[in-house]
């Protein structure tokens, strides 16, 4: 049984498949506490579901593509079995996991989509860098930025564990807190550090444009 808070079907509004549309299933509860959480409501509400009446529930929407995320998804134990199961059944399956739990154990099948937590967040110290040596080709990891400090925060991080050689990298500005254009301007200064730049992708939160950013379920 796993405690769902919402189920819907939407534009994927981040990641390299930002722009496509897709089914999302956000599992609830989460671990951890970020300054710039937008989906608190995520934290304990919910409704059960066993992994059946989540395929039951998806089958409604014409579409191939599907987000497990939260909440922190890999709070439910059970998330590995939905997740195995929606391979299982054909579907392309994203991960949007925050980097504190475990990966190992997901299907390999799944394309993980991890966000490291920078400084601003407040959970920095929570990160789980075994992860990294979990992660595979086709996967991507996220860093939402706040301010300059968490961008060379992301930057040494990058350039320390060789992420862009690897693995998608995603940079986001923190909504209504970072404009996009000062983000854009980092990335595409001379001084980026360690010479990063043409290495990373940056990404605003699409779904955040085209709808009111308060509304649930797009």
């Amino acid at each position: 049984m796993l405690k769902v808070n919402e189920i819907f079907y939407s534009i994927q509004g981040e990641s390299s498949f930002a722009g496509l549309p897709c089914i999302f299933i956000r599992l609830t509860y989460c671990n951890l506490r970020c300054s710039y959480c937008d989906t608190e409501y995520a934290f304990f509400r919910g409704k059960d579901y066993t992994v059946e009446s989540i395929l039951t529930e998806i089958k409604k929407y014409n579409c191939n593509l599907i987000e497990v995320t939260g909440g922190e998804p890999l709070v439910q134990n059970e998330s590995l079995e939905l997740m195995k199961a929606l391979c299982d059944g054909g579907y392309t399956v994203l991960l949007e996991t925050g980097g504190s739990l475990p990966i190992k154990d997901v299907d390999k099948r799944v394309r993980i989509i991890m966000d490291l937590k920078t400084p601003s967040s407040g959970m920095a110290k929570k990160n789980d860098y075994a992860n990294f040596e979990h992660l595979k080709e086709g996967d991507e990891i996220k860093f939402v930025i706040g301010d300059e400090p968490d961008f060379l925060w992301a930057t040494n991080v990058l350039h320390k564990n060789k992420l862009a050689d690897k693995f998608t990298v995603l940079f986001s500005p923190v909504y209504g807190k970072l404009e996009p254009v000062k983000l854009a301007e980092w990335i595409l200064s001379d001084n980026l550090p360690f010479s990063l730049a043409g290495k990373i992708r940056m990404q605003i939160q699409m779904h955040k444009y085209i709808w009111d950013p308060e509304m649930r379920g797009v």
